[in-house]
């Protein structure tokens, strides 16, 4: 978890490659619904242009769709979810279960601001406009709050300060997955 910019997608591409998990990134996963003509397709890149939350009910297909396509997986690294804590608690009646941890990204909003923009440069991103940016950003904050309360009183939150360099980060990722195994 942690807002837009943090580095959660960066982050669980390198602990999926490295530890076999599959990488489900909500975000991709929105961004790619979001250009398709369907009227599904449509309603997301509007609620996203607007820096809103899509509904739970289609998050959540999305990511039971996206987890039953990789039955080979050693587990799941869910970027991005969940997004307020209706999303936490339907997830885990579905599943049966909560997360094995809850890996939060700490980042100023200012560094998330910035890095949003120069990946909306790189990458394109109509959702990485500086508006929207902020926007999600405020959302991100107010919906948040309730879901880590949820997952500290279950003792899964790990927090890593995410300002530093990449590399920095993801060794702070691996000890926090080594001391699991």
């Amino acid at each position: 978890m942690g807002g837009p910019g943090c580095g959660k997608g960066t982050q669980c591409k390198n602990m999926a490659t490295k530890y076999g998990f599959c990488h489900v990134g909500l975000g991709q996963l929105l961004r790619q619904e979001a250009q398709c003509s369907s009227w599904r397709g449509r309603k997301i890149r509007d609620i996203m242009l607007q820096g809103l939350l899509v509904p739970t009910g289609v998050i959540l297909d999305m990511i039971s769709d996206n987890m039953l396509s990789c039955p080979e997986s050693r587990g799941f690294l869910i970027d991005g979810f969940p997004r307020e804590l209706k999303q936490a608690k339907e997830f885990e009646r579905i599943v049966g279960r909560a997360p094995n941890i809850v890996i939060v990204f700490d980042c100023s909003m200012e560094t998330m601001v910035q890095r949003a923009l120069c990946r909306g440069q790189v990458e394109r991103r109509a959702d990485d406009c500086e508006s929207a940016i902020r926007q999600r950003l405020e959302t991100h904050y107010t919906m948040s709050e309730p879901v880590l309360t949820f997952y500290q009183q279950k003792n899964l939150l790990r927090n890593i300060l995410a300002e530093e360099a990449p590399e920095n980060i993801f060794a702070k990722c691996c000890s926090v997955i080594e001391s699991l195994q």
